[in-house]
């Protein structure tokens, strides 16, 4: 039986701790699948990396966005006690195309409210982490994290 990707154990690391062999590999697959280089060679060439060291690690390392796609994300949320500041939460989640599975909302305590959010982000438009990065610029909410990814 042949094993794919996702038989294998993940990590989620920060891009500045990445080898720059490893950022490079993901530069090229990023051309390659936006039409933007023609081949392996001409791509690798491209972010100065060897066509070898692209082979190496082509099928080792993946976008953030590329693994959850078509998956579950559950994220936990600080949002300021304020009114209708989950209702704006959901309305930026919605105009991005996820659809929200399951929703907690601890009672607000000193100020705050923590909420657990579950998504279905298989309709998502754009990628996850513009999702994220309009999530964290709202003005009320005080942090996001990624709690986890799933079928």
């Amino acid at each position: 039986m042949k094993s794919n990707r996702f038989d294998k154990k993940f990590y989620l690391v920060r891009e500045d701790v990445l080898p720059d062999v490893m950022k490079k590999t993901l530069e090229a697959k990023e051309l390659l699948d936006r039409g933007r280089a023609d081949s392996v060679g001409e791509a690798a060439a491209a972010v100065d990396l060897s066509r070898s060291a692209y082979y190496k690690y082509r099928d080792t390392v993946f976008p953030f966005s590329s693994v959850v796609k078509d998956r579950l994300i559950t994220l936990f949320v600080y949002l300021e006690d304020r009114s209708g500041a989950l209702s704006r939460l959901l309305t930026l989640v919605a105009e991005a195309g996820c659809n929200v599975l399951t929703i907690h909302q601890a009672i607000p305590l000193q100020g705050r409210a923590n909420i657990t959010i579950s998504l279905n982000i298989s309709q998502i438009k754009g990628e996850i982490e513009q999702l994220l990065e309009k999530i964290r610029s709202l003005d009320y909410v005080e942090k996001v994290e990624v709690v986890g990814t799933g079928v």
